[in-house]
């Protein structure tokens, strides 16, 4: 008889003790090290993500990013932009229809063993 209520006394107590851990800190508490703060992250990531308004942020940021092809910039689509044509072409943009190519080596060849 005394084991069971051993049993039922320590079940009660781990219960009693389990909740006192499970409450939320009031404040962050932060920490100095050798002269430098060291603020707790994981309180305040918490404190940042009670926000009651933070549901309809994330459907704004959402509906932001999804931004119709039409409305994208070019680079972004895979077009051409006047800048990436500008480098592809070198100093012939605007000019020529032929990029500008660094002169053939007429060198001889690795192959030969001169």
């Amino acid at each position: 008889m005394k084991s069971v209520w051993k049993v039922v006394f320590g079940g009660l107590l781990l219960t009693v003790l389990g909740g006192a851990h499970a409450e939320e800190p009031l404040g962050c508490v932060e920490v100095t090290v050798g002269g430098y703060k060291a603020p707790n992250y994981d309180c305040l990531s918490q404190q940042m993500g009670n926000n009651p308004d933070g549901a309809a942020a994330a459907q704004k940021n959402q509906e932001a990013m999804n931004v119709p092809v039409n409305k994208r910039p070019p680079n972004q689509v895979g077009l051409a932009t006047p800048a990436a044509t500008s480098t592809r072409m070198g100093n012939t943009f605007g000019t020529s229809v032929k990029p500008q190519r660094p002169p053939v080596n007429p060198g001889a060849s690795p192959l030969l063993g001169k």
